[in-house]
């Protein structure tokens, strides 16, 4: 997916899924204890209370969980279908059309961001870019929390739940993410792997919590 092309292939096929994603996925935190506790404890550390991006937000469920706790969430996607459709199933939260290798926020807007299976969309090669605009629209000590399928293939799907797409799916080393994460001027306060859930593909799936560098 590198390059123009690659991110339109993306757009498309998110674009094209993104009703039958929401009836399927948009519910999937009711039964994802670890995630829930995650994003509660990134909110809480948000760098001076600022807002929490949700990066690849999808239809938007992980945004309105954090908007319904108080926290002022906004949420992004490169999907336009998506974003539509997050804004109508969630108006109370604040969601943008925009791109993890060129995010539109300004620097140092979020006090922490959540990046819950969305680099599974980027090579290895574009992580550093990505993690060099999470740090960018992060506060100092802004936290962030970066999921993932672990491994080192590469998924090529263009058929999903009946719908015709063009997507690849990159599984990612937990010490690649780490380095790139480093590399962007982060520091890694926690790791961890679990198995998938019962209701979840079966691949592992590995989290990482890093801290923005700075005063």
């Amino acid at each position: 997916m590198n390059g123009t092309g690659g991110r339109g292939r993306l757009r498309r096929s998110y674009d094209t899924v993104a009703e039958e994603y929401r009836e399927r996925v948009g519910g999937e935190l009711a039964h994802k204890p670890l995630d829930r506790a995650l994003l509660a404890a990134l909110a809480e550390q948000a760098a001076d209370g600022a807002p929490v991006a949700d990066l690849g937000c999808g239809p938007g469920h992980v945004t309105a969980w954090l908007a319904a706790r108080g926290v002022r969430a906004v949420g992004i996607d490169l999907s336009p279908g998506m974003v539509a459709l997050a804004r109508r199933e969630h108006p109370g939260a604040d969601f943008r059309e925009g791109d993890l290798l060129r995010l539109p926020a300004a620097d140092g807007e979020f006090g922490a961001v959540a990046a819950l299976y969305s680099v599974i969309h980027l090579t290895p090669g574009e992580l550093g870019a990505a993690f060099g605009e999470m740090r960018r629209v992060l506060r100092p000590s802004g936290r962030a929390l970066v999921a993932f399928h672990t491994g080192e293939e590469t998924r090529r799907v263009t058929q999903w739940w009946g719908h015709e797409v063009d997507v690849d799916f990159h599984f990612h080393d937990a010490a690649t993410v780490s380095g790139a994460l480093t590399g962007a001027g982060f520091e890694i306060e926690a790791r961890m792997e679990r198995a998938p859930y019962p209701q979840e593909a079966e691949t592992r799936r590995v989290y990482v919590l890093a801290r923005a560098g700075g005063a």
